[in-house]
């Protein structure tokens, strides 16, 4: 049983906030790509430095990733819900008055370049405006929330609510609610003596696709994903972190990583060919940058979850089997430029070829 509705299950006034919802998303996933990832092309490039490509083998269920900070690399974390958190939930997910994006906050917190000029609309996601009002605010330490705003009751309206929005529900916290959702527990973390409460939570990390005690940012967003369960409604959490090289998304769909892949003139090609189009056309609508010969594309992975890591139909108690994977490759493909209209992701098998 999901903890959100289909959309089926929905009244006709939800089924039109879930449309509007997953519109607005289409655009914030186009953002997020140009900003965890071709931004941050670029500003390797300004700095002088090769940009370190993300190897296919980090991109495999349970994979190590170096364990190094690129400072070029944007960083952030953004959490956006279908409707609004209720205020039960501030003491894990910590978003207050005083965190309110407000002109007085904003301008008291002095690392943003605001200027007198604020316009109170730009926070709202329908505002010309909006995705300047993110592109400053996004550096900000902790997490921004975009969520339903309460107010506007008549139309569903969709704001950057929060800045500075801290997620402080334990880690072991999360990790106990996963098991015992995926009957691996019947109560408590620790019922089943530390090795098994370790086990678990090694399995919480690899259930969103992270390797063991990740950077804070990705911890962050997996504890917020897990946590937002409790809301009966969809969300989206995106992570960028400047170890992974990679835009995490984590929704009701489950985890994908987008990253940048530098494609030799084999492989456009080859690539081209397979996908029945001209290799003009390819480069046209699907390459974001160029480096001598080499083209530079966005890819991503779709992680599948295996039957482990799944509800059990009958509700019975089972026991963790640590070398049991929980992640598949679900889905790989070449993603479009942001911005291209007429043209799909384009499926195809880089991580095992």
């Amino acid at each position: 049983m999901a903890y959100w509705s289909v959309r089926e299950e929905l009244s006709q006034a939800n089924r039109l906030r879930r449309s509007y919802y997953e519109i607005l998303r289409d655009e914030l996933d186009q953002f997020m790509l140009r900003y965890a990832l071709m931004d941050s092309y670029r500003r390797f490039c300004s700095q002088g430095e090769d940009y370190p490509f993300v190897e296919k083998r980090e991109l495999k269920p349970r994979a190590r990733i170096p364990d190094i900070e690129y400072e070029c690399q944007n960083a952030f974390l953004v959490i956006y819900v279908e409707d609004t958190i209720p205020p039960v939930y501030k003491k894990y997910v910590r978003f207050f008055d005083v965190n309110k994006t407000t002109k007085t906050n904003l301008l008291q917190s002095k690392t943003l370049p605001l200027g007198d000029n604020f316009d109170r609309n730009q926070k709202y996601l329908d505002s010309v405006h909006f995705f300047d009002f993110v592109k400053i605010l996004l550096p900000v330490d902790y997490a921004l929330l975009i969520q339903r705003d309460p107010t506007t009751r008549s139309r569903d309206r969709y704001c950057l609510s929060h800045f500075h929005v801290r997620i402080d529900w334990p880690i072991a916290d999360a990790a106990e609610d996963l098991a015992r959702a995926l009957r691996y527990i019947s109560k408590d973390l620790y019922e089943r003596g530390d090795k098994y409460a370790e086990d678990i939570q090694k399995k919480f990390f690899e259930y969103y696709g992270l390797p063991l005690m990740a950077g804070g940012r990705r911890t962050a967003a997996i504890v917020a994903a897990q946590y937002l369960k409790r809301v009966p409604c969809i969300s989206t959490v995106y992570a960028s972190s400047s170890e992974s090289r990679a835009l995490i998304r984590i929704s009701e769909r489950g985890v994908s990583k987008a990253v940048l892949m530098k494609l030799s003139v084999e492989d456009m090609a080859r690539i081209a060919a397979e996908s029945k189009m001209a290799l003009r056309t390819f480069k046209k609508n699907y390459l974001v940058e160029t480096c001598g010969k080499n083209g530079i594309c966005l890819f991503q992975t779709t992680y599948s979850y295996t039957d482990h890591a799944r509800r059990v139909d009958d509700g019975k108690l089972r026991e963790i089997k640590p070398d049991l994977n929980w992640l598949s490759v679900g889905g790989q493909h070449i993603l479009p430029k942001p911005g291209v209209w007429k043209y799909p992701p384009l499926p195809i098998n880089m991580i095992y070829s």
